[in-house]
């Protein structure tokens, strides 16, 4: 797991965004959590998966600098060879500024078959200043400079002394030449289903300033010693900007990542420079036992600095590291909650507006291919509902369309796909389907683009199952062509909603603009803001342009659900609503017995 650096870009954004608010524990990487989905519906035929999860940590040393005044700002790309040759992508590590030594703290989860050989391929790319503020998963590779290629078995990692191994990085064709490109280290590590973490606040006092005209902007860093004696980095705090007695929002580890109380950590605080040359402001070693003894016993301890004109002695400085809270806490996994029966309940909104094209010529949007070849609407329904639909029970899921012209006359932005007066369900993601195509025939397309009283009809049936059913989270799916007349209503829309168990998912299909959308998805480190003033408490949209999956190698419904896990466990941890105690134990020992 990633722990709590979630948020992978470059630039500020990625010191610490994408923390999870106070009281909040942070959550898995999503990579992890839809590992889990898959080995749920394994488990729930009687199927057994014959892997263990592993992650894998990396760092480079003396990459190849390509940037002219400053160094290079290193990514890592990993990829499973197929058998037939083609690569096969596992994830991607953060951004590191302006770094030919670094170390990233986004771990890649890789399955681990014993019985069978895993060519791992890793590209490391140099990303451009420009992307800083995209998420990773978004940069185009070949917008990037490469800076070489490394390669090895899976199990060349993990039969080594220590889990790790040092790779020569190289050009492309395989061919090293003269140039020495760098080196690649890979850590790997099994997974551990643990649920035990301990929630901390730190402030420090008296931090030593590094600034000439202003003061600090400090964040901490936490890494793992490890038994070859180097070290992982963890997580990392938010930035503090100007502030030489800082308070950091909580902090939570997972026992995978600190693995015992006794374990020693690293922890680093650093002066944040928009260049990436962080200045060490000081730097101390203590285990989680040593930080509950701080806590408990109200004392700081003193940040040290490392001074070579002393000859390898560390200067002890007057900046101190407090602990102002230490609690245990046990985290449930997805798993845990839909295996205790939580429901994922699915919603689905078409857009109807004129832009789509007329859907009986087969340039337009909507149009039905005789031949049987979905449309992008009907890929999209198809795609997310078939992996959703599991989840839910009776199957039954609210349609509507927004944007078009119903029987009466009016132009609606919420009527029900099925043409019921009454009744907004239909039957299973066929029923959706049949619900799709008969409102073709029957609704004119008009507009304009408003999403607000779609989302706010989704809202209103997720707050009304909290007074009877906490078991229940709802995901609303909206396929949208076009540029929103309403962003500031959707965005209260959105605002109002962030408080209930409802995520909205977004797929944008055609040649629209579609920066609107990335502001509502707000992954750019920017939590939505109301008309009022009133911030999102949390991120519930997730925006896919189909364009940009179709062709490639992730589906829309990777990229659609990729959040979806960390969302509703963001949604259940926050107001403390627990799984079933009894199904917990059955899934612990059935986790036991694979």
């Amino acid at each position: 797991m990633g722990g709590c650096f979630s948020d992978v870009r470059g630039g500020k954004q990625a010191v610490g965004v994408g923390l999870t608010g106070p009281s909040m524990p942070p959550m898995p990487t999503t990579d992890a959590a839809l590992n889990d989905a898959v080995d749920h519906f394994f488990r729930a035929r009687g199927l057994h998966q014959l892997f263990t999860h592993l992650e894998l940590s990396l760092s480079g040393s003396g990459l190849r600098d390509r940037d002219i005044i400053s160094k290079s700002d290193p990514m890592v790309v990993v990829y499973t060879k197929k058998r037939d040759g083609t690569l096969e992508e596992l994830g991607r590590t953060e951004v590191i500024m302006n770094s030919l030594d670094p170390a990233w703290i986004k771990k890649i989860t890789v399955a681990y078959h014993f019985e069978i050989v895993q060519p791992l391929i890793f590209h490391v790319y140099d990303v451009d200043t420009k992307y800083y503020n995209l998420p990773v998963k978004m940069l185009k590779l070949n917008d990037q400079e490469f800076l070489g290629e490394g390669g090895c078995v899976l199990s060349e990692i993990v039969t080594k002394q220590g889990q790790s191994l040092t790779l020569d990085l190289h050009n492309r064709n395989g061919n090293r030449g003269l140039k020495n490109l760098g080196k690649l280290t890979v850590h790997a590590e099994e997974t551990v289903s643990s649920r035990n973490a301990i929630e901390v606040i730190f402030h420090c006092s008296c931090l030593e300033n590094k600034d000439l005209f202003s003061k600090s902007d400090p964040f901490l860093r936490i890494s793992r010693i490890v038994e070859n004696g180097g070290s992982v980095p963890i997580c990392k705090t938010e930035v503090v900007d100007n502030n030489l007695n800082p308070i950091w929002r909580p902090l939570c580890l997972t026992m995978q990542q600190f693995v015992s109380k006794d374990n020693p950590l690293v922890i680093e605080c650093f002066d944040f420079n928009s260049s990436g040359n962080h200045v060490l402001i000081g730097k101390l070693q203590k285990s989680v036992a040593d930080l509950e003894k701080l806590h408990k016993q109200k004392t700081g301890a003193s940040f040290i600095l490392p001074s070579s004109a002393q000859h390898g002695h560390e200067k002890v400085l007057k900046g101190q590291l407090f602990v102002d809270q230490f609690c245990e806490k046990q985290l449930h996994s997805f798993i845990d909650y839909v295996s205790s029966g939580f429901e994922l309940n699915f919603m689905v909104a078409v857009d109807f507006t004129a832009s789509n094209g007329n859907p009986r010529t087969p340039d337009s949007l909507h149009y039905i291919d005789p031949s049987g070849q979905f449309n992008a609407y009907q890929q999209a329904i198809m795609e997310v509902g078939e992996v959703i639909q599991f989840y839910d029970t009776d199957r039954r899921f609210p349609a509507w369309g927004f944007g078009g012209r119903t029987i009466d006359g009016t132009i609606s932005h919420c009527f029900n796909l099925n043409g019921s007066a009454s009744g907004v369900e239909v039957e299973g993601v066929q029923g959706i389907m049949a619900a799709y195509a008969s409102a073709l025939n029957h609704v004119a397309l008009a507009g304009p683009t408003l999403f607000g009283q779609v989302i706010n009809n989704a809202a209103e049936i997720a707050g009304q199952s909290l007074s009877y059913n906490s078991c229940k989270y709802f995901v609303l799916l909206i396929i949208t062509d076009g540029v929103l007349t309403d962003l500031q209503e959707t965005k209260d829309a959105l605002v109002r909603a962030s408080d209930l168990p409802l995520s909205i998912l977004i797929v944008g299909v055609g040649g629209a603009d579609f920066k609107q959308m990335e502001i509502l998805d707000a992954d750019n480190g920017c939590p939505l803001e109301s008309s009022t003033g009133r911030v999102a408490t949390r991120d519930i949209v997730q925006f896919v342009p189909m364009r940009e999956v179709r062709g490639g190698q992730t589906s829309v419904v990777q990229a659609l659900l990729q959040e979806l896990p960390g969302q509703f466990l963001t949604y259940m941890r926050s107001r403390d609503i627990k799984p079933s105690a009894v199904n917990i134990a059955q899934t612990s020992a059935s986790h036991a017995t694979i």
